[in-house]
């Protein structure tokens, strides 16, 4: 495809979102001039976000990396020199040598996360390389950590209803995620089946776009979810809107949570959630009646202190009411029916310390800043932590020490990259081959270079090869094609779902469909100890936490019944959900996106805003003892008084602290060691 310089081109989106898009690329003179989506995939069916939509801009962009460089300035300054490849690759292969042989190899870390979804470039020739080093290994719980063990606690493994089922649902809870702007597809299908007569129903803490689009908006306090919950099985339990032959076959557990759930009246989970007493009454009993009853959890309400048992309280719901034997009935929370031969991939192999230190990406600035066990080199790839990373302060910090040898991979000098001292030019999806799973739907993708390489880019995969390769490691492993690469990640996975699979189906058709011949039998050989629905959880009692969905109060802001109250020094729940024109820190940098996003803002109650007397479009200051960033305010009722939002994570810019994470909390959530984005507390004033 590089060859033709004319033509329309298969292609996937890279981007992590669910619903992995097929796309169709435009090519005049060898260049993209037009992304649009390919009508033939059965799922995504030729419609595309205005983020894809306008991806040549970012492949284009004039600020795109072209060659290697050294830093010659101070840290975070951003100077730079152009330097080789060759010189880039032999100074880090010595820097990690050297610092081996002093400090030990676990003085190395990697950074990295799914900037890029491509298997081979995040999970494969990356992990070859920090195997054989022995470098420390990155628990990669940033984003979905919580919530999967939370929903595996009660069912086992990451699936759940198929997409294509929620067209026949006739009531959809969204329950914590604005899939307006991040599932853009399944709002497709929910429209499908509106037009039939379901109802749609959004729970959440912001009236976001999805709110606004849903039949009923139901809003929450922040980290309260699992009292919601808890309070719609109370009602179910006592009107009698349960399935209890479901529950005799297919659950464990249902009577100990019949007692348990005695305690979340509706009056005390009102008290606990905001939600009136009324609506959990009226929300119950739509929910029990519902003839196929589809929930919907998003990210959002996982990234809290209590995060993995929001989700494993929601998870219930289905169960006690029998929805999981309905077509359009049930939940989702990730799709993973895909997998791949991950050592094949990976090698696990060569590493010859597998007990080798493992450090949190969440706490990545204290683990920069620790005496013992010092961080010595840092290689950050598919991710932008100086954006992305909770306690951004700190995170700076630990990035600055002049002792610390750091090389980013990325297609921009990020706010990351100028505190690398060696920066790469990375090659976008569209440059590279790689291959692509869904966390939502059901079909595996191949990508293949559509373009040449932009400058003297490389993947991940070559650039790992190439340093492996200088570290003297094993020639014939750090010198397979990608596509050796993809054959044997698709072979011996064990997984019957990959069941014709291969490399050879993908090149010829580009997306294969996953074999869900076993799917309708999947209650009956659910992975988890009692081989049914746990309701009630030994393995949880084992670790010491509770065996059956309990509410748990967040560390900052609310003590468990109430929100804070004006007199806390930091008295308002702060939240940072995604916008509509970013994906993560991704497209922050590019101007039509900035201009569709506009600017970064504070949604303030008009209460919160009269108490502090701002105005809308005051300048204003957010703080707590984390750091502290400046906004515009926007007065708006679209969530409860006690909280404010802010939207998207913008880089610094234009002489404005604007790293929303610089206030949020590094702790862990309570289950999958995930991020607590949402469970922080500041106060707002005019600037």
């Amino acid at each position: 495809m590089i060859d033709q310089e004319n033509g329309v081109f298969p292609a996937v989106c890279p981007l992590d979102c669910p619903d992995t898009c097929g796309l169709l690329l435009h090519k005049e003179n060898g260049k993209i001039v037009k992304v649009t989506g390919n009508p033939d995939h059965p799922i995504t069916k030729g419609a595309i976000c205005n983020k894809v939509r306008n991806m040549a801009e970012r492949v284009y962009h004039p600020e795109r990396l072209q060659y290697p460089m050294r830093r010659v300035g101070a840290k975070g300054e951003g100077k730079f020199e152009r330097i080789s490849w060759d010189e880039a690759i032999h100074e880090i292969a010595g820097k990690f040598k050297s610092i081996s042989a002093k400090y030990g190899s676990e003085s190395i870390l990697p950074y990295s996360f799914y900037g890029n979804m491509g298997i081979l470039g995040v999970d494969g020739m990356d992990r070859r390389f920090f195997n054989a080093l022995g470098a420390s290994m990155l628990e990669q719980t940033i984003c979905n950590a919580a919530g999967n063990t939370g929903w595996k606690y009660t069912m086992g493994a990451n699936r759940g209803t198929l997409p294509e089922d929620t067209e026949h649902s006739d009531l959809i809870l969204v329950w914590g995620g604005n899939i307006v702007s991040t599932n853009m597809h399944q709002v497709v299908l929910a429209e499908k089946a509106r037009k039939k007569g379901a109802q749609i129903v959004v729970i959440d803490v912001h009236r976001n776009r999805t709110a606004q689009w849903g039949d009923w908006f139901i809003p929450l306090y922040p980290g309260t979810d699992s009292a919601l919950a808890l309070g719609l099985m109370n009602v179910l339990f006592d009107r009698g809107l349960t399935d209890e032959a479901f529950m005799q076959k297919y659950t464990v557990g249902h009577e100990a949570l019949r007692d348990h759930v005695r305690d979340y009246t509706p009056e005390r989970v009102a008290h606990i959630t905001g939600v009136p007493e009324a609506d959990i009454v009226k929300l119950a009993e739509l929910y029990g009646n519902a003839q196929a009853a589809h929930i919907h959890i998003g990210n959002g309400l996982q990234h809290h202190d209590n995060g993995g048992m929001n989700v494993r309280s929601i998870a219930c719901l289905p169960a006690i009411t029998g929805q999981w034997l309905k077509r359009g009935g049930g939940a989702v929370r990730t799709n993973s029916y895909a997998s791949t031969n991950s050592d094949a991939l990976e090698r696990p192999e060569l590493r010859s310390n597998p007990e080798a230190r493992v450090v949190n990406m969440n706490r990545i600035g204290e683990a920069l800043l620790e005496d013992q066990q010092s961080i010595r080199a840092l290689m950050v790839y598919c991710s932008n932590p100086l954006v992305v990373a909770p306690d951004t302060e700190r995170v700076e910090r630990g990035f600055a020490r002049e002792d610390l040898f750091t090389v980013v991979h990325d297609l921009f000098m990020t706010d990351t990259a100028k505190y690398a001292d060696i920066v790469l030019p990375a090659k976008s999806s569209f440059e590279a081959t790689d291959l692509y799973t869904s966390y939502w739907h059901q079909y595996v993708h191949l990508q293949e270079p559509v373009i040449a390489p932009m400058g003297e880019s490389k993947s991940n995969v070559e650039l790992f090869s190439l340093l492996g390769q200088a570290m003297g490691y094993d020639p014939e492993i750090f010198g397979e094609t990608p596509e050796r690469m993809i054959a044997d990640a698709l072979a011996d996975t064990g997984n019957p779902y990959m069941n014709g699979v291969t490399l050879e189906a993908l090149q010829e058709h580009r997306f294969v469909k996953l074999d869900m011949s076993s799917h309708d039998s999947f209650l009956e050989q659910l992975p988890t100890p009692s081989g049914k629905i746990e309701l009630y959880s030994e393995t949880m009692a084992e670790r010491g936490l509770p065996p059956l969905p309990t509410y748990r109060a967040l560390v900052e802001g609310y003590d468990g019944e109430h929100p804070a109250g004006p007199d806390d020094v930091h008295p308002l729940m702060f939240l940072s959900p995604p916008n509509h024109n970013f994906l993560n820190s991704t497209f922050a940098n590019t101007e039509k996106h900035q201009r569709m996003e506009k600017m970064p803002m504070l949604q303030i109650h008009p209460e919160d805003a009269a108490h502090r007397n701002i105005e809308d479009g005051d300048a204003v200051v957010v703080w707590n003892d984390r750091g502290r960033i400046e906004l515009i305010a926007k007065v708006s009722e679209s969530m409860l008084p006690g909280t404010v939002i802010s939207q998207g994570l913008w880089w610094d810019g234009s002489g404005r602290k604007q790293r929303v994470n610089s206030l949020t909390s590094n702790r862990l959530s309570d289950m999958g060691n995930g991020a607590t984005f949402f469970s922080a507390t500041v106060e707002v004033k005019r600037q």
